[in-house]
């Protein structure tokens, strides 16, 4: 049972951890004390009681271990260690050296964590010098001062014994003037593990490698035809440019044997820049210049991982445990994890070609419980990446489980280890951290596989989301000793996950009331839920009016989703700042879509048409929507023949279209009456717009009236259009005759118009002035004393011309008081 307090998932907490150090130091002391009964010599009991009296003289001076190599070592290796020593006391270090102490094997993963957490010098817990040859001295090291060290031993010299982890410390040895005898003054711990042979059974280990980040893009777009997407900021390109964050994680994970964790929504943002992009900039934009970087990237992704498994979290990795305790009491709010899951998929495969695993779920940390689960498996996902400390184990296991865990309603719970998976989480841009993370990782995963050395397992690492550059480093360091040490194979994900489940191992998830407190805090609010609900709304409104509803209903889908990230934890204030912005730039849009303020009408007489103004200021037509008209004193106005009345519009982009509404009045005065937009299924669109219609109602005597009026000026104007008329025509006739007497002819030597003057009724004066004459005939008398009228009489006779059938016309003058048409 030694290993009994080892299996999967125990994690010492501080209090834990403080409890096993005092144990510790309480019980070196009756070692202690026998000891300072022995016999020694003046020197050495000097040197020991000085240790054990003054703890703080072991931190004297800072020891650093920048580098262990080879971080395994096997037969005929030798070990190197460097690093640095530095006075951090008042006085001058004398007579120093550095050297190297190699314990026992340590027994579990237990004692691992034990060694790790020891400070300072402790006789009796840390083991003696490897002594000789093998130490670095140092004549004077003053206060405040630094100096580099480098020790190599052959392993052979270093007495290991069987396979296991073993204790190594770096100390250094001195005096001061105060205590001017040899002492530890600095030492520094690590673990040395040791497999020099091919283990029987082998430890299967998946490791993951997550590819994600922040949130970049905006909802915004161009509107241009290819929808020009705009960034919030140019971090993404600072991000995968050479020595970026992600650039250095893509290029660390290209030489290692683990499972791609991928974000389709930076796939998809790295994409966007390979374009043309734009980057917000205050209240405008500027054009973005990072092409070129951005398609070199993706090259290199879709080469990278073209033959290793990928897996793709839901787009934008929604926050599991957000929307499991909080945001699944808002209506749709699941809806949009459904949305999210069944577009990552063909996100990954359109960008890098790559058809990626989507069964899998994995909520911040690992960290679940029950309604967690529910939640992530409401979306499609049937396997849960879980955390040990979310499934600590309860029953007699001396052993780490296998990482697959049936938790029930075909459900499988893919558990990491929680000592590898949170061991590089700290601050790794030092040298001497990155090496003690590295170290304890292989020994921890030495230790796990020594626990049952016939009986082989499958172990899930999953490490933090969004590893920095210098953890990252650190982390491919580990799996790659890891991968060439002799204890461990590399495996996917998805084998872990298939693999036999071990039948003792937890399949209990902690209840609700056990989930962590420091992540709950930093979860997003229900109110945070409520503006995506909102937003959504406005967009499902929004798009039924559109002819392409692609331009819309795309961009703001995917900023739904990212408003819901895991990446917003820790950022709260950025993240609502977000989802603000994306439910203030949707309702611009369609506030594009409106009604003209229309002023006060006037209206007189029982009918009239009132035309209102729907203008689109879209690149794109709009469809599907009512206008409605009311008026709100139908007994006074009517639209129509009712209280109100609708038409259907379309309305192209960019442009404005009037309609026009027939109304009836029955009574004067004001009347308020409301244009108002409607989708077709009743839904009201934008803000009404109300005006003002004042009616004058007019009666049958007014219109009589009114006709009476309008007749008399008709007939006035008959009246003197006839006057002067009469007028004109006794002017001419006085002209006429007056021209006649000035040539000194009178009427019986007036030569008739017809075929003398001209043709075509055309008569000309003495004067030259021309007569229009219609109709005109020559009056002749016949036979009988009867007037007869002969057209063309001064034609030539033609042979074939018929007899006339009246009396030849006389050409005697006409008689007293005939008078003659001219």
């Amino acid at each position: 049972m030694a290993e009994a307090a080892d299996f999967q998932g125990t994690s010492p907490s501080p209090a834990h951890r403080w409890l096993r150090r005092t144990g510790a130091l309480l019980a070196g002391v009756p070692l202690l004390a026998g000891l300072l009964q022995l016999p020694a010599s003046p020197a050495a009991h000097a040197a020991e009681t000085a240790s054990v009296a003054a703890a703080s003289g072991s931190r004297t001076v800072d020891v650093s271990l920048d580098s262990l190599s080879p971080s395994a070592p096997t037969d005929g290796d030798t070990v190197t260690v460097s690093g640095s020593i530095t006075n951090k006391g008042k006085q001058t270090v004398t007579d120093a050296h550095v050297g190297l102490r190699v314990g026992p094997s340590l027994s579990g993963r237990v004692a691992i964590d034990d060694a790790a957490e020891r400070t300072g010098f402790q006789p009796g817990l840390d083991p003696l010098e490897v002594g000789g040859k093998y130490v670095q001295k140092f004549s004077a090291l003053p206060a405040g001062v630094s100096q580099r060290f480098s020790i190599s031993v052959p392993v052979k010299e270093l007495d290991l014994g069987s396979d296991g982890v073993y204790q190594l410390g770096v100390s250094l040895s001195g005096q001061t003037s105060a205590e001017p005898w040899e002492h530890v003054l600095g030492i520094e711990r690590t673990f040395l593990p040791w497999q020099p042979g091919a283990a029987d059974t082998r430890t299967k280990t998946a490791y993951l490698w997550p590819l994600i980040s922040t949130v970049h893009l905006s909802a915004e777009t161009g509107s241009d035809a290819q929808q020009t997407p705009v960034f919030q900021n140019d971090e993404l390109a600072e991000e995968i440019a050479p020595g970026g964050r992600l650039d250095q994680l893509l290029t660390l994970g290209g030489d290692l044997d683990v499972t791609w964790v991928l974000d389709p929504d930076l796939l998809a943002s790295v994409d966007a820049m390979t374009g043309n992009y734009r980057i917000q900039d205050g209240d405008t934009t500027t054009a973005g210049k990072n092409q070129a970087v951005a398609k070199e990237w993706l090259a290199k992704l879709e080469k990278t991982v073209s033959d290793k498994e990928v897996v793709a979290l839901p787009f934008a990795d929604p926050d599991l445990a957000s929307l499991a305790h909080r945001g699944k009491d808002v209506a749709d709010s699941l809806n949009h994890l459904k949305d999210a899951t069944d577009v990552a998929s063909d996100t990954v495969d359109t960008i890098i070609h790559v058809k990626p695993e989507t069964d899998f779920a994995w909520p911040v940390n690992g960290a679940v419980d029950p309604s967690i689960v529910k939640v992530a498996t409401s979306a499609g996902a049937h396997k849960v990446i879980a955390r040990s400390d979310s499934l600590r184990e309860t029953g007699d296991l001396t052993y780490t489980p296998s990482a697959a865990r049936p938790i029930g309603g075909g459900t499988t719970a893919v558990v990491s280890d929680y000592r590898l998976s949170t061991e590089f989480q700290g601050d790794m841009a030092k040298a001497d951290s990155s090496t003690l993370a590295v170290q304890e990782f292989l020994a921890q995963a030495l230790a796990l596989n020594l626990q049952e050395p016939n009986h082989q397992r499958s172990i899930v690492v999953a490490p933090q989301r969004m590893p920095s550059v210098s953890q990252a480093q650190a982390m491919a360091t580990a799996v790659k000793a890891l991968q060439n040490g002799n204890w461990s194979d590399a495996e996917g994900l998805s084998a872990a996950a298939k693999a036999k489940p071990d039948p003792d191992a937890t399949t209990t998830i902690r209840p609700v009331s056990l989930y962590p407190l420091s992540l709950k805090n930093q979860e997003l609010t229900r109110s945070d839920f409520e503006t995506i609900q909102t937003t959504q709304h406005t967009l499902d409104r929004f798009k039924v009016i559109l002819t392409d509803k692609s331009r819309v209903v795309t961009p703001f889908g995917r900023a739904i989703d990212r408003g819901m990230s895991t990446s917003w934890r820790g950022r709260a204030t950025q993240g609502e700042t977000f989802r603000d912005g994306v439910d203030t730039y949707l309702n611009n849009l369609t506030g594009l879509v409106k009604l003209i303020d229309k002023s006060d009408a006037k209206l007189s007489g029982r009918s009239a048409t009132i035309p209102v103004t729907v203008q689109n200021n879209l690149v794109q037509g709009v469809h599907h929507l009512v206008l409605r008209l009311t008026s709100k004193q139908p007994t006074r106005l009517k639209i129509g023949n009712a209280a109100y009345y609708e038409q259907p519009i379309q309305v192209a982009g960019e442009h404005s279209q009037s309609v026009k509404f027939t109304t009836s009045s029955k009574a004067n005065g004001p009347v308020t009456v409301t244009a108002q937009l409607f989708t077709e299924d009743g839904q009201a669109y934008g803000s009404a717009v109300p005006f003002e219609v004042k009616v004058t109602e007019i009666t049958p005597t007014v219109m009589l009236v009114i006709g009476g009026g309008v007749l008399l000026l008709v007939l006035a104007g008959f009246r003197m259009y006839t006057q002067r008329k009469r007028a004109a025509a006794r002017q001419a006739e006085e002209a006429r005759e007056n021209a006649s007497d000035a040539e000194g002819g009178t009427e019986a030597e007036a030569t008739s118009v017809h075929g003398v003057n001209g043709m075509n009724g055309v008569n000309k004066d003495a004067a030259g002035t021309v007569d229009t004459v219609e109709d005109t005939e020559r009056s002749k008398d016949g036979p009988d004393g009867d007037s007869t009228t002969e057209p063309g009489a001064d034609a030539p006779e033609q042979p074939s011309d018929p007899a006339p059938d009246t009396a030849p016309e006389s050409t005697d003058p006409s008689g007293t008081g005939e008078r003659v048409d001219r």
